[in-house]
């Protein structure tokens, strides 16, 4: 099933708490928290990024990011390549390179064979050596729910990070993968997916974003997240509130499978599309001939999804070129960051 996680998206700092909180929020929980400080912390919890960031000195920096989930796909070697593509991707998402990794896992013991952690393990090792990343550890508790997941750090210099707020007007946006997982994996679970839709979206989410940052690397890029468990527009809103700029997005240049465009009409959806509208949606204005069933897809939760590239309008098409010559053959240009509407999403 697509993966939805606690929001924590505003700002946390003393005593001041955020004003624009969803019920549930873990900011909720850090609200008014004398947190910790540290000068060399160039991305905290403070920023709500992909991953935090710690200066080590002026030419290296630790990106640090955890992520695990119960599983959304049955086969447990395919369960564990997309948690670790998943986590992996956060690192990608900052500019960042993956070094090492600890394995985090809920296991009902009682109930399910170790063979079947030990292949989730497995598929999980098979994305760290494609990452070229070491497992340095871990940890292990017994839960009712299967869970599995990476604590994730990588490298980078502290004057290449990419974060989520620096957009500037006129930089072009970059998709990479297309969007609708969620919607997919819920009708995977519902035996309503034949087993070449089924493979195809396992392999996309198993897929690493490597490729694309290792890409973007040589173009000038502004901003970049990826696209998880709040959707494309979930993510593109944080992104965009509170930017001082706005986004113009094309609904057909968004690239979607059709089959989701489909389930979607015949209202197969999961809960966490309705969470991501009703937590967004106001920042969002549609356009009259943008159907609802392409609504429902922007909004999709996804679990490992694409990078989402903010470049200058220069070099869009020229990176769009060299992702697919990378074999990201999904990448497409979606949309454009505009000066008004401030703080809005334009969706054509």
């Amino acid at each position: 099933m697509p993966i939805e996680p606690i929001r924590l998206t505003q700002t946390v700092k003393g005593s001041g708490c955020a004003a624009k909180l969803a019920p549930g929020d873990l900011a909720r929980a850090l609200c008014g928290l004398d947190l910790p400080v540290d000068p060399d912390l160039i991305v905290g919890i403070d920023k709500a990024d992909d991953a935090g960031v710690y200066r080590i000195s002026d030419d290296l920096a630790l990106v640090q990011t955890i992520d695990f989930f119960p599983p959304m796909v049955d086969d447990p070697y395919s369960f564990g390549q997309i948690a670790a593509a998943n986590a992996l991707s956060d690192i990608y998402a900052m500019g960042g390179i993956p070094k090492t990794a600890m394995n985090v896992v809920a296991f009902p013991a009682k109930t399910l064979d170790m063979s079947i952690l030990r292949t989730i393990i497995e598929g999980g090792l098979s994305k760290m050596r494609e990452a070229g990343v070491v497992l340095v550890g871990g940890h292990t508790v017994e839960d009712s729910e299967l869970k599995y997941g990476l604590s994730v750090t990588g490298f980078i210099h502290p004057g290449r990070i990419l974060t989520k707020r620096n957009l500037q007007t006129g930089d072009r946006l970059i998709l990479t993968k297309p969007i609708g997982t969620g919607i997919v994996s819920t009708a995977i679970k519902a035996g309503l997916a034949d087993q070449s839709l089924t493979d195809r979206v396992t392999q996309a989410m198993a897929t690493l974003n490597r490729d694309a940052a290792l890409t973007m690397q040589d173009f000038p890029v502004h901003a970049c997240t990826d696209i998880t468990g709040f959707g494309f527009l979930g993510h593109l809103a944080e992104m965009v509130v509170d930017s001082g700029h706005g986004v113009r997005i094309t609904a057909a240049h968004v690239p979607m499978y059709p089959e989701a465009l489909e389930w979607a009409a015949m209202g197969l959806i999961p809960a966490g599309a309705y969470n991501n509208r009703n937590f967004r949606g106001s920042f969002v204005n549609f356009g009259t001939t943008v159907t609802q069933r392409v609504q429902d897809v922007l909004f999709d939760p996804q679990t490992s999804g694409g990078l989402l590239i903010a470049v200058a309008a220069t070099e869009a098409e020229r990176l769009v070129h060299a992702l697919h010559a990378s074999g990201i053959e999904s990448a497409a240009i979606v949309g454009e960051v505009i000066a008004e509407p401030v703080d809005r999403i334009i969706v054509a």
